[in-house]
């Protein structure tokens, strides 16, 4: 039984890097109506800003300053996205010049780290472990489920209670009557690409204790993120969260109980979804409009 209860852990610390890296994708999508496959290079960005700047044995400060400068790395990345694709209203289109900007990052990665795996080490005040169930689970990923639960909070407080949320909500219900308002929603846009691309660099450095870095790896967490979005429904915030929270104990007791199912289960788990509800389990309130 501890097994599977460390397993649910897992799947928890897993579901919450999810839902940070998924939840930039479906932000896009819902306010921009962008198809952005270059969200993969962002995160894979984002574990190289922790490769770079974590040595083994860092204090939590530094850790904080490698969150910090790949938010802000990813921030500028995303600006850039929107300004490319602000003017492409095609969605296959979209998908060609973000796929096309997410191998040039990926290769200039490349030839600045090299193609070897790059392990991360947790910072050394939370790289213990504590006892959990019978057994020792380690308190770095403890904090990155922490972490999850404030992201949620937060953005929910941001989204549904503050005044700004509620313009990113009349921007998304109306664009053109926003505007009408005064209100630059091309700034407003922007920001929330240059805000979700910001969440998966972040995504990147607090998953390297766990995932790592490494060519290709990019590709395997671009797949989850659309895998969550879609299972979730498109352009939905809640959707994000349920649909991450699923994936992550799918694939982490995939891995316990079947792991040579483990991949097949999570395309399984989207198929039934998909299947019994066509829309996703939480679709946003609202449609998007061009």
């Amino acid at each position: 039984m501890g097994t599977y209860l460390v397993g649910a852990l897992n799947g928890l610390a897993m579901g919450s890097l999810l839902f940070a890296i998924a939840l930039g994708l479906s932000l896009v999508f819902g306010m921009m109506d962008v198809l952005n496959l270059a969200h993969g290079a962002v995160y894979l960005l984002g574990a190289y800003v922790a490769v770079a700047l974590l040595p083994d044995g860092v204090g939590l400060g530094v850790f904080v300053l490698a969150v910090l400068a790949a938010a802000a790395a990813g921030a500028v990345l995303g600006g850039a996205l929107a300004a490319m694709t602000r003017a492409i209203p095609h969605h296959l289109d979209q998908a060609l010049l973000t796929l096309g900007v997410a191998l040039v990052v990926a290769e200039l990665l490349s030839l600045v780290f090299g193609n070897d795996v790059h392990s991360i080490a947790a910072p050394a005040a939370v790289g213990g472990g504590v006892a959990v169930f019978g057994g020792t689970y380690p308190v770095y990923r403890l904090l990155v489920i922490g972490f999850g639960i404030v992201l949620a909070v937060a953005v929910y407080l941001l989204v549904e209670r503050s005044r700004l949320g509620t313009v990113i909500r009349a921007t998304v219900a109306d664009r053109a009557m926003v505007a009408a308002l005064g209100v630059n929603t091309g700034r407003v846009l922007a920001g929330v690409f240059a805000a979700g691309a910001a969440l998966a660099a972040v995504g990147g450095v607090l998953a390297g204790p766990i995932l790592g870095a490494q060519p290709g790896l990019d590709e395997k967490v671009l797949l989850l993120a659309l895998v969550v979005v879609v299972i979730g429904g498109l352009g939905s915030i809640r959707g994000a969260l349920l649909g991450a929270l699923l994936i992550g104990q799918v694939q982490a007791l995939g891995t316990t109980l079947l792991p040579q199912y483990a991949s097949f289960l999570i395309f399984a788990a989207m198929a039934l979804v998909l299947l019994l509800r066509p829309a996703g389990l939480l679709p946003p309130r609202t449609a998007v409009r061009a």
